[in-house]
């Protein structure tokens, strides 16, 4: 059973438009820095062991996993066949629109890590995802949710485009406790830029995850 948590109102974006349009043309770019890139993949190579059947869930053309470790499979899964079939890490993907279908075209109880990196902030019926999420999370498996501070503001639901950094941590932990998660681990760190404007100070971009595990 699935534990609505937001309102209707929180669910409303500016472009209601189909977000199959938007994202039909690729977009081979990086739509996040070089620091918050290197420590998403140090994120990685901590949490998900050698051997892991790994999902991708709203993955573009690069996936962020340490290129030295071996996985059992990487599923992706996405809005655009062209990024996806550019991913080198992915032996399998599909196409879906989470905000018409958040049924998953997988076995219960066949992942073990699921990856979200700047993609849940897209997501309108969250709840449902995470329940989808929890089901096919093999016991002891994790949910490593991963973002920015930036986004499409017109294809973010109000409820992401009206909250600060700190709210979005507390959102997608509230939607995975309601759905049967436990508790998860949090994370918010300021990155620095890498070379020499990192050694000066220079920032980059601001780092948060969201880590939950299915107990084993």
């Amino acid at each position: 059973m699935v534990v609505q948590v937001l309102e209707e109102t929180q669910r409303r974006k500016w472009d209601s438009s189909d977000d199959a349009l938007f994202y039909a043309q690729p977009r081979f770019v990086q739509h996040l820095d070089a620091a918050f890139r290197q420590r998403l993949t140090e994120l990685y190579r901590e949490r998900i062991p050698a051997g892991a059947a790994v999902l991708d869930l709203m993955a573009s053309w690069v996936s962020h996993l340490p290129e030295e470790v071996t996985y059992a499979s990487v599923i992706g899964h996405g809005l655009n066949a062209e990024e996806l079939a550019a991913n080198p890490r992915l032996q399998r993907h599909w196409l879906q629109n989470l905000n018409r279908d958040q049924r998953l075209p997988l076995e219960s109880a066949s992942i073990d890590a699921t990856l979200i990196v700047a993609g849940w902030q897209y997501l309108q019926y969250p709840e449902a995802v995470a329940a989808e999420l929890l089901r096919i999370t093999r016991p002891g498996g994790q949910l490593i949710v991963a973002f920015s501070n930036r986004m499409f503001f017109t294809k973010a639901p109000q409820i992401w485009a009206d909250g600060s950094d700190r709210d979005h941590l507390a959102y997608v932990a509230e939607v995975l406790i309601a759905q049967g998660w436990p508790r998860p681990t949090l994370i918010a760190e300021q990155t620095r830029a890498p070379g020499l404007p990192g050694l000066i100070g220079a920032k980059g971009d601001p780092f948060f995850a969201v880590i939950a595990s299915r107990p084993a």
